[in-house]
């Protein structure tokens, strides 16, 4: 008698992680969801899960209604009359921005974690001391890395506040740039801005994700310097010799809107 078939199922941190794994695996287009083929397959995965009694948290179960409950509507008949007054939003939409979003902050802390690596090997260079100043300190190597779990941090306390109506918010990275030259400007000079307060002040999801990447495009161009008072302390932001510049080339930010639209 042949033993039972044996299988790995993955294991993901959350339900996004795996309709990204399986719209990618598949090569299927995000922006056109076929949305009975992914909820089938998503339903057949928690299935597999339970048969191993690998607990899934109540975010894989909220995802399986919200698919099931995308999937009822997109096979409701439309009205051809009424859709030519009022033409209704396409019900697959907010699940595919909440997938882009994702997919970028999930590509930039694996890009940051990679960063961090190589800093590391940089830094435990015992010579590197040679090049320091008294005062100084490989802090920067430090902060990168904590920066991607300050914003983490900030996006899971922001799932507990309260949902407000607000209009269809049209934030973009490079008005995130242009906020963020305009708050350091207005420093004193040796002051640094909370990380933390800035991500806080954000009323949605898609304006924390556009200053989170602004911030790692200002680093990125030395406008911004990270700093950290203490291991494990608050993030702060403070202006970097590049500073001026940011924000001023049009095309440059067109560039950017290009990368992140």
């Amino acid at each position: 008698m042949s033993s039972p078939l044996s299988f790995h199922l993955e294991q993901y941190e959350g339900p996004l992680d795996l309709l990204l794994d399986l719209i990618r695996k598949q090569q299927i287009n995000i922006y056109d969801i076929p949305i009975s083929k992914i909820t089938a397959q998503y339903l057949d995965y928690m299935q597999r899960a339970a048969e191993l009694d690998i607990e899934l948290s109540s975010e894989f179960v909220f995802m399986a209604a919200t698919l099931i409950h995308i999937k009822s509507k997109m096979l409701l008949p439309k009205d051809p009359e009424l859709d030519k007054i009022s033409p209704e939003e396409d019900p697959r939409q907010e699940l595919v921005e909440r997938l882009i979003e994702h997919e970028r902050f999930k590509n930039a802390a694996e890009m940051l974690q990679q960063k961090r690596v190589v800093e590391e090997a940089m830094w435990s260079n015992p010579q590197i001391q040679q090049f320091l100043a008294e005062d100084e300190g490989p802090a920067l190597a430090v902060t990168i890395f904590d920066l991607v779990k300050t914003f983490q941090g900030v996006l899971d306390r922001a799932k507990n506040r309260p949902v407000y109506e607000v209009g269809k918010e049209d934030v973009s990275v490079p008005d995130m740039i242009r906020f963020l030259k305009h708050q350091l400007t207005r420093m004193r000079r040796n002051q640094a801005i909370s990380a933390t307060e800035l991500f806080e002040k954000q009323r949605s999801r898609r304006a924390m994700i556009c200053l989170f990447l602004a911030i790692l495009e200002l680093v990125k161009r030395q406008s911004v310097e990270l700093t950290q008072g203490e291991a494990f302390g608050d993030i702060g932001l403070r202006p970097g010799p590049g500073l001026s510049e940011a924000g001023e080339d049009v095309e440059e930010l067109a560039a950017v809107e290009e990368e992140y639209h």
